[in-house]
């Protein structure tokens, strides 16, 4: 992204002139693993996110912000420890999905969610579709052209659940209302332009590091700024909402930072990059995450059984409850959560 000039300039520069730099004091506890480029996979990339139901494998966005823009999926190589080492096969085509930029993350019922970039849209894929389902233009609720990144806030975060979204040029930050529409996407009911001041760097991709992770002391989020070639942390407020004075470089000398994504096996922090040097990144380090620990106090305990049975019998069950995330509160969950709770934590 994001011009013309701008891929150009990126796929005539030389590769060895990135120099992925992890900023003192995260050097100190992370280390930078660069995966390459993802075989077969059309360039440019946008954004990424581990497959929900099948962590050995990974969805990327290919041919990123043009109309014959699609996800891919890609096998991953793991070590015995769960972290990523490189890619099994080829990228095969997973569903069509035009002008796919940095945002890719998965929604309730497990709906993935695909930011639009030049187009300023909101995509919607059911899960088994090739094909984007729904698509709803974001200027008619306020948002600045064009969006390009979004995510959900993590159980065990400020604002859990909620879904946020940025804009590219200005660096709107947005809070969005989601109901269900009785086709198995959502319809968006409202959305509010969060009064704090303008992220820089040219935003994309974002991603909530585990908490009580080395360095993070508060609960965080990672950004891919792409036009900066930064990736940077930001602490957040009750609400969810990056507090913006606690802007803080995590690694710097990128080309095209774009995607974000926790692996939810390990942990680790993964961001894709477009132009000449499209690739994919890992980054170690980062506390495992721990499902079974409800609220998210970075400790497993009966407070955690205690609150999710709570949440289960409310009547309604409250969304959290769905702890498959499948779209459906039913037994099941119960003793799915019940299972991970005595298995404890990684």
């Amino acid at each position: 992204m994001k011009s013309t000039l701008a891929i150009l300039l990126l796929s005539a520069w030389p590769l060895a002139a990135e120099a992925q730099t992890l900023v003192a004091p995260f050097d100190t506890s992370y280390s930078v693993v660069n995966l390459g480029s993802v075989p077969g996979l059309p360039l440019n990339y946008g954004g990424l996110v581990v497959k929900i139901d099948d962590p050995s494998k990974l969805i990327i966005g290919g041919a990123a912000n043009g109309a014959n823009g699609a996800l891919y999926t890609v096998g991953l190589v793991r070590d015995a420890e769960g972290h990523i080492t490189g890619f099994n096969g080829e990228a095969t085509f997973f569903a069509a999905a035009q002008y796919n930029d940095g945002g890719v993350a998965y929604g309730p019922g497990n709906v993935l969610f695909l930011a639009r970039w030049p187009v300023n849209e909101l995509g919607q894929l059911r899960p088994g579709s090739v094909a984007t389902d729904r698509v709803d233009l974001l200027a008619p609720f306020g948002v600045e052209s064009s969006h390009s990144s979004l995510n959900f806030v993590p159980v065990g975060f400020p604002g859990a659940g909620r879904m946020k979204l940025c804009t590219y040029i200005g660096g709107q930050w947005n809070d969005v209302s989601i109901a269900p529409d009785g086709l198995g996407t959502y319809s968006i009911t409202n959305v509010t332009q969060v009064a704090i001041p303008r992220l820089q760097g040219g935003p994309e991709g974002f991603t909530y590091p585990p908490v009580n992770s080395p360095q993070f002391g508060a609960p965080s989020m990672l950004l891919s700024e792409y036009a900066a070639g930064k990736v940077v942390a930001y602490e957040l407020d009750g609400n969810g909402d990056p507090l913006v004075e606690t802007r803080r470089e995590f690694i710097s000398g990128l080309t095209g930072a774009e995607g974000a994504n926790i692996d939810p096996v390990t942990g680790d922090f993964l961001f894709s990059t477009f132009g000449g040097f499209s690739q994919v990144v890992l980054v170690r380090g980062f506390t495992r995450p721990c499902p079974a620990d409800f609220n998210g106090d970075g400790n497993l305990d009966p407070d955690d059984l205690s609150d999710y049975i709570s949440c289960f019998f409310a009547q309604p069950p409250c969304p959290r409850a769905d702890f498959s995330n499948d779209g459906i509160t039913d037994p099941d969950d119960l003793a799915d959560y019940i299972g991970a709770f005595f298995g404890g934590c990684p």
